[in-house]
């Protein structure tokens, strides 16, 4: 028999608390003064978010929900919205098993988690650490272009 893992029950009922200010927010706006930092694992399951963002944040990211925010959508083990980032609106989903820290400074209230796992291999927006952006892996199907130019001219 194995031992009870508290910090697992303890990360579970403090990311219900998360799931129930999203709920609020969600259906009733934040008051004056009233923020959330959000801080989640770029690169964990089912993190949706566009492949700028997770090149420019590989292993974590701080969102800010507080005046422009759109689309708000909680549900049991995720939450959704649209944000702006470079002046362009763009939606990202985070599951609440992604999350590593949530804050509300208007009330000074902190969470910490503990998220376990690593990189997960059926995220198809993942890009691997280990490439680097823009570049190309030669697997020998590589064909120079100068070659089909050289042909044109002649």
């Amino acid at each position: 028999m194995g031992k009870i893992d508290y910090q697992n029950l303890l990360d579970n009922a403090l990311k219900s608390v998360v799931k129930e200010a999203l709920v609020f927010a969600q259906f009733n706006g934040l008051g004056d003064g009233t923020h959330f930092y959000i801080t989640f694992k770029t690169r964990a399951p089912g993190v949706v978010l566009p492949d700028f963002l997770r090149i420019r944040y590989p292993e974590t990211m701080t969102i800010v929900l507080q005046y422009s925010y759109n689309n708000l959508h909680v549900s049991d083990k995720e939450f959704g919205v649209q944000l702006t980032f470079d002046g362009r609106p763009f939606f990202i989903r985070v599951p609440f098993s992604a999350l590593t820290e949530f804050k509300d400074p208007s009330v000074d209230f902190m969470l910490t988690f503990h998220p376990k796992g690593g990189v997960a291999a059926d995220n198809d927006m993942e890009l691997p650490l280990d490439e680097k952006p823009g570049s190309v892996p030669d697997n020998g199907r590589i064909v120079s272009i100068d070659e089909f130019r050289k042909n044109r001219k002649n």
